[in-house]
């Protein structure tokens, strides 16, 4: 039996194994094994990039050891955060963000990616995975870079530099999504304006589900766009080659929120259209059926009158006959003036004072427009304090 200490050491030895540690440099990016890590940090011409793709806890202590990583951001590299943060400490800067992965049925996988940024090293993890999402999709981003600068298409000359490719890369990303989500709504939007029924509750879910995956898309993107603001106010604890990168990332992601806001509204729109000729086309059907109970309900009543055996050639009973006309004579009378005194305007507006309300706020601000550009800053509130049910504030 293996001796727990040696199987931790050995699952400690098999994580780092298989980080991938590199050396950037002004003559490149060079390959090194985990155990060259200490002769690389003292190099003074150039910094280290370890990009881990899966992190226990062994691993984790062994990187809180070598760097003083704090508990907490190890905590956080262990479980997985629904919400991008940043946290500033005195000689490193560490950094959670997302990208989107499409999953089935309208869900948005987060892949995490955790970061930290020191004077000579950045290092890059990928928090737990969820189901369905491949290593191979968590290392997108960092294989990118990778690629761009093996190819000496980017040069990175300090760990923040690096870094800002990397998030300039899940911007990107989170972008590429959005636009094959516009397209998504584009070919709703045709399907919509088609009148195509054949299965209207797959169609108006479909439609719910692509709103979900818009707003988690602009949710991301905006929560990430804030991270980077509260880091652009940590003048004291960021290099000084970052504020422009740093308002280069808060602009790539106010992009995509912009436009994903754009996107759900637009989606909102047709959903809203769709569902207002819906309920049309049914007040329509509805109308048609009483329509046609009004033509057939005197027929019907004659029948069920003959059909009740009371008319019976010289038998008949008139006595009974004058009773039951006379009784559904006074049941016919009795519900329409019922049916008359709940519908009648006087009783809607007691029963709803706030909705008899709004119509006074739309013909003040009608009248408010009219009166020309002088009474567009009034607020419709205030401009209305006259009206019953209005408080001014």
């Amino acid at each position: 039996m293996v001796p727990a200490s040696l199987d931790r050491t050995a699952n400690v030895a098999s994580h780092l194994a298989q980080a991938r540690v590199r050396w950037v440099s002004a003559a490149g990016m060079e390959d090194h094994a985990w155990t060259d890590l200490e002769r690389l940090l003292a190099r003074p011409d150039g910094f280290v990039w370890i990009d881990l793709a899966e992190c226990d806890e062994a691993a984790a202590e062994r990187l809180g050891d070598r760097f003083g990583f704090h508990g907490l951001a190890l905590r956080d590299v262990l479980d997985r955060s629904h919400l991008p943060k940043i946290h500033a400490y005195p000689d490193h800067l560490f950094v959670i963000l997302h990208a989107p992965e499409a999953a089935e049925a309208g869900h948005v996988h987060l892949v995490e990616l955790d970061q930290f940024i020191g004077p000579n090293y950045l290092i890059t993890t990928h928090g737990p995975l969820s189901e369905g999402v491949s290593i191979q999709t968590a290392l997108r981003e960092t294989n990118y870079v990778f690629g761009k600068i093996s190819a000496g298409r980017l040069q990175a000359a300090t760990p923040f530099e690096l870094s800002y490719a990397i998030v300039a890369a899940v911007a990107h990303r989170q972008g590429a999504y959005l636009s094959a989500l516009a397209s998504k709504v584009a070919g709703l939007e045709t399907t919509v304006r088609a009148g195509d029924e054949r299965d209207p509750e797959r169609l108006l879910e479909a439609m719910f589900l692509l709103r979900h995956e818009l707003l988690t898309l602009r949710t991301m993107a905006a929560q990430s766009g804030e991270v980077y603001q509260r880091m652009s106010a940590l003048t004291r604890m960021i290099p000084s080659e970052a504020p422009p990168l740093i308002a280069d990332l808060v602009n790539r992601f106010e992009r995509v929120t912009h436009a994903a806001d754009g996107e759900k509204d637009f989606m909102q729109g047709v959903i809203d259209f769709y569902q207002a000729r819906t309920s049309t086309r049914m007040n329509i059907a509805m109308e048609r059926l009483a329509l046609i109970a009004a033509i057939v309900l005197p027929v019907t009543a004659i029948a069920s009158v003959y059909g009740m055996n009371l008319i019976v050639g010289q038998r008949t009973d008139v006595v009974q006959l004058v009773v039951v006309l006379g009784f559904m004579a006074l049941v016919t009378a009795g519900l329409s003036i019922v049916t008359a005194a709940l519908s009648s305007p006087g009783r809607i507006a007691a029963r709803s004072p706030a909705q008899s309300a709004r119509p006074r706020a739309t013909r003040c601000r009608s009248s408010a427009h009219a009166r020309g550009r002088e009474s567009a800053s009034v607020s419709p509130i205030v401009a209305c304090r006259g009206s019953p049910g209005f408080v001014s504030f």
